[in-house]
């Protein structure tokens, strides 16, 4: 059984994935487009992503500020078979009725949370560490969409930046990463 959010991260997660199969632990001390995240402290906060969304699917509460260091011994692997929890925890039904106990909003919109932030982040940790994240048209049109919708929200809790001006075409990656506060020509 699959449900549109979990076809969409079935998409979007196995290329993050490879993002983060490919950064070495030399990288770890790596800025990233996220002024306050080295690439080690960006990784330990997708971990974090994919492992607590997962609760947030089957509508526990999760605590954001426990910290866990997750790049321990087999971290890459361990990345993709949390991404891949993830992907089936939205699969149910069930993840996308009703309002979200700890966050307070839609489910559906929850689940929309999880993919932006595999997608954006995915982006930032390829652009740090020298690689490519290719974002799928569905995806970046859901993409999109959550940000119709959530996009000044986001803002004003500090999830996302001010946007940044892009000239790129309104459905492109680069047109929702300067929607999220990210310059799309950022470097190291």
């Amino acid at each position: 059984m699959t449900t549109k959010t979990s076809e969409l991260l079935a998409v979007a997660a196995p290329r993050t994935s490879a993002v983060v199969q490919g950064i070495s632990d030399d990288q770890f001390g790596l800025p990233t487009p996220c002024r306050d995240y080295t690439v080690r402290d960006l990784l330990n906060h997708l971990f974090d992503v994919v492992v607590n969304f997962q609760d947030l699917a089957r509508r526990r509460e999760v605590d954001w500020a426990a910290k866990t260091d997750h790049l321990t011994e087999g971290w890459r692997d361990r990345f993709a078979t949390e991404a891949d929890r993830l992907t089936r925890a939205w699969a149910d039904p069930a993840a996308l009725e009703g309002v979200s106990p700890g966050m307070g909003l839609p489910q559906e919109t929850v689940g929309q949370m999880a993919l932006i932030d595999l997608t954006v982040h995915g982006w930032d940790l390829a652009r740090a560490t020298g690689q490519r994240l290719e974002a799928d048209p569905a995806v970046l049109t859901a993409g999109h969409g959550f940000m119709d919708r959530m996009g000044d929200t986001g803002q004003k809790m500090g999830a996302f930046g001010e946007p940044v001006p892009t000239s790129a075409e309104p459905t492109t990656l680069d047109a929702l990463l300067g929607r999220t506060g990210r310059d799309p020509a950022w470097t190291p």
